[in-house]
């Protein structure tokens, strides 16, 4: 094999944008009407999030957005992944917009297009009103039917603005994470309860889709943003690849097989048996869940790890988003998850970059002409200022360049990538684990909440503006 090239370069129409979410930049939880979500009461719980901290003032997104903009400007950014905050444009989760709410993201996409940066729009992440928890959330169906009404209602107010919509982001986190090993909100402990909510995000990403169909310019694209797993066996032993394929229909193929193909993978049916009969999915759903994507988005970290458990041995309840006594994986619990080799991130994640790779070829072969964008890809690290205010991260810059590598052997392999959204743009409310994660490639004093971009920010945003890999 010859030597690498100097170089990689990707076309001049190539999206480079960065992603952030509403709970975790926004602030502002309580000002022009908006209401709890569940990760205001799941955060404002005592021993939910390390040290007790919560979103209520993040970075301040919400009141310094025109200062963040002007920043992604002068990165040279094309592109802004943001989230709209449910419960600040609807309180209840139903009923009436608050325009003040709409309001703000009126501001902030005009201040994107006047910057020459397309916004990007998702829908959900992760923040649904508490309202609607208390009446059953995700593993209720009515939850899925109120999405569709929000859904509705935000693309009448920017329909002719926003060109690229996304329903949800990560509903395998919404579902598993909250309603089974609790680390998210709303921090449920149940086994039954995850595999109706994944029914009731696929259904609100369906009936969702149909709203925003109906309401939006034929040259709106429509997207779903899913974080995919690549699981791989401990061994090629059948018990070991067993155990993979059983993850492997719980993180993976109950989104994707009705997303793609309209039907729940028969073997995942089979794992759960002994939970339920599925007889909450109803004639009708399967064909509504299944709507024509314009893209699909892929966010990936790291890759997992997984056996067959020894009946003497406890299975690691591993779920990529902190430690959890109570397993993600409803009729899969036996399964236990190893330590993956290789260098680390300050999330203890292991940096390899063949997992991009692999997700991007596989989801080239399972839905053919359907565009791929990175939706979410970086790493956080330890970051400190030195001593003249500048902030080094070279960790993260090797990191990213190994998987824009990655990405661009899959673009050479026929992938059909168009674009890559950096997560994240700053350092912000890093869910469970506070403010002691820092995934941005700007840096945030959070006592001053001052922006500072790191290396990184500024080797990004050279790539950005030049497509030219180095």
């Amino acid at each position: 094999m010859g030597a690498l090239p100097l170089s990689l370069t990707f076309p001049p129409d190539f999206l480079w944008g960065a992603a952030a979410a509403a709970y975790q930049v926004e602030g502002a939880a309580q000002e022009d009407g908006r209401t709890p979500s569940i990760w205001d009461t799941f955060s404002h719980t005592p021993g939910k999030t390390l040290g007790g901290d919560t979103g209520d003032v993040a970075v301040d997104h919400y009141h310094r957005f025109r200062e963040d903009v002007r920043l992604m400007a002068q990165l040279g950014l094309g592109a802004y992944r943001f989230s709209v905050s449910w419960s600040r444009v609807q309180p209840t989760g139903r009923g009436p917009a608050v325009q003040r709410g709409l309001d703000f993201y009126r501001s902030l996409v005009d201040e994107l297009l006047t910057a020459g940066i397309q916004p990007v729009l998702t829908l959900y992440h992760w923040d649904l009103p508490q309202e609607l928890e208390d009446t059953g959330g995700w593993p209720a169906r009515g939850t899925a039917e109120r999405f569709a009404e929000y859904a509705g209602i935000v693309a009448e107010a920017l329909g002719d603005r926003v060109d690229f919509w996304t329903t949800l982001n990560e509903p395998w986190c919404s579902a598993f994470l909250g309603y089974g090993s609790g680390v998210h909100a709303p921090g449920r402990t149940e086994r039954l309860a995850p595999l109706r909510a994944a029914h009731h995000l696929n259904l609100a990403h369906g009936l969702g889709t149909q709203a925003l169909r109906a309401a939006l310019p034929a040259r709106a694209r429509i997207a779903i943003s899913l974080n995919p797993s690549v699981v791989r066996p401990l061994t090629d032993s059948p018990q070991d690849l067993d155990a993979q394929r059983r993850i492997d229909a719980l993180a993976n193929r109950v989104f994707t097989g009705p997303l793609l193909r309209g039907a729940y993978p028969e073997d995942l049916l089979a794992d759960t048996a002994s939970l339920t009969d599925w007889s909450f999915v109803r004639d009708g759903d399967l064909a509504a869940i299944r709507q024509p994507l314009d893209a699909l988005g892929i966010n990936y970290y790291t890759p997992a790890l997984v056996s067959a458990a020894a009946h003497d041995e406890r299975p690691v309840r591993h779920d990529g988003h902190g430690a959890s006594e109570h397993s993600p994986w409803p009729g899969s619990e036996r399964v236990a998850f190893h330590r993956t080799p290789g260098e680390r991130t300050e999330m203890g994640w292991t940096v390899d970059p063949t997992g991009l790779y692999e997700l991007l070829m596989r989801y080239t072969r399972e839905a053919p002409g359907v565009p791929l964008y990175i939706t979410e890809n970086g790493a956080a690290y330890d970051d400190k200022p030195e001593a003249d205010g500048t902030v080094h991260d070279p960790l993260r810059i090797d990191y990213l360049r190994a998987h824009l590598t990655a990405a661009h052997r899959a673009r050479a392999d026929g992938a059909d990538l168009r674009g890559y959204f950096l997560w994240s743009l700053m350092d912000n409310f890093e869910w469970a684990y506070g403010y002691s994660k820092r995934f941005g490639a700007v840096y945030v004093d959070y006592a001053t909440l001052a922006r500072t971009p790191k290396s990184s920010a500024h080797w990004y945003g050279r790539l950005a503006r030049t497509g030219e890999l180095v």
